[in-house]
């Protein structure tokens, strides 16, 4: 039987800050007031004429070189993301280009701040098939070009982005299951009303940006968020106790704990960089799962849940092997 395992990861973050006190400046908020109600200290904004799909080729790099991978052995590439370099063709393509592959098959999916974990449960699909043997999946984001910087309850949350995983095909089991879910009548909970390219900064001149009711988007991905672990735990026989890392979407720090909670799991459990990074939506769980790989707390043969929630609503978890 053929599985999929991850052997690379790999995270890239524009390098121009903007942090709680920048936002002081131009809506009414304080640096407090921010951290107290989203844990957010800063987040990254992508330089000028820097798309979506420069953000994913950068991170994909670093997944390859990790996996000690070159352009010729990618045969499958999935970009998840909401805010794509162009209508079309797809951010795949355009990261696929940039990285010198040809020929294999590229799209994207979106799924919004889930869009990363349907990638993972997508490419894992092509593997265990035989359609694939070692597939590039990639998160990334400009979502700073979708918010309305006059917003104070939103352009305090998003940011910019891009993560990316090397999944090869395996003899041992790496991903052990995967759980995706989706129940459109919560559209306008959370959503972009308009339609738009998002490959320029002057697109905030065109009235597309993110809506969100807050309070019941809280509240729903709180609980969606337990169900949703229990429910993985249970279809492969695991005990809490059994977890290494929670890997969870970095929306906030009340999100996160809440469902660790719920999880009993401790804290120092739970990979967290929203601090730092913001809400980068699908590329949020590929950037923190790469920031534990890289610092030596996620290590070989660990028990990871992955899971995340968004705009649809849409909702996902992934279980597997490190």
């Amino acid at each position: 039987m053929k599985f999929s395992r991850i052997t690379g990861t790999g995270g890239y973050l524009p390098e121009r800050i903007l942090a709680n006190h920048d936002l002081e400046e131009m809506v009414d908020t304080t640096d407090e007031w921010i951290q107290e109600r989203t844990g957010i200290k800063q987040r990254h904004i992508a330089a000028e004429g820097e798309t979506t799909a420069d953000l994913g080729a950068k991170a994909a790099r670093l997944a390859m070189q990790m996996a000690g991978k070159t352009a010729e052995d990618i045969d499958l590439i999935i970009v998840a993301t909401t805010t794509p370099a162009k209508i079309f063709p797809s951010t795949a393509c355009l990261v696929q280009q940039q990285l010198g592959i040809h020929g294999c098959p590229a799209f994207d999916v979106q799924a919004v701040c889930t869009g990363f974990v349907y990638a993972l449960a997508t490419a894992n699909s092509f593997i265990r098939s035989g359609m694939a043997k070692t597939a590039l999946v990639i998160g990334a984001e400009t979502l700073s070009r979708i918010v309305d910087w006059t917003d104070r309850t939103t352009c305090v949350l998003f940011a910019d982005g891009a993560g990316a995983v090397i999944l090869e095909e395996s003899d041992e089991p790496g991903i052990l299951s995967t759980h995706l879910h989706a129940d459109g009548r919560y559209e306008e909970l959370l959503h972009v009303p308009n339609v738009r390219p998002s490959d320029t900064s002057d697109a905030q001149k065109i009235e597309a940006h993110i809506c969100m009711k807050g309070n019941e988007v809280f509240k729903m991905a709180v609980n969606t968020l337990g169900r949703i672990a229990d429910e993985t735990l249970a279809a492969n026989n695991f005990a809490k106790e059994d977890i290494d890392w929670l890997v969870p979407h970095q929306a906030n720090t009340r999100i996160i704990t809440a469902t660790a909670r719920k999880l009993k799991l401790p804290m120092d459990k739970v990979v967290v960089t929203v601090d730092t990074h913001g809400n980068t939506s699908a590329a949020s769980v590929p950037l923190a799962l790469d920031t534990a790989v890289r610092d030596g707390r996620i290590k070989k043969d660990d028990s990871v849940i992955l899971e995340a929630f968004g705009g649809g609503f849409t909702w996902g978890s992934a279980l597997l092997k490190f």
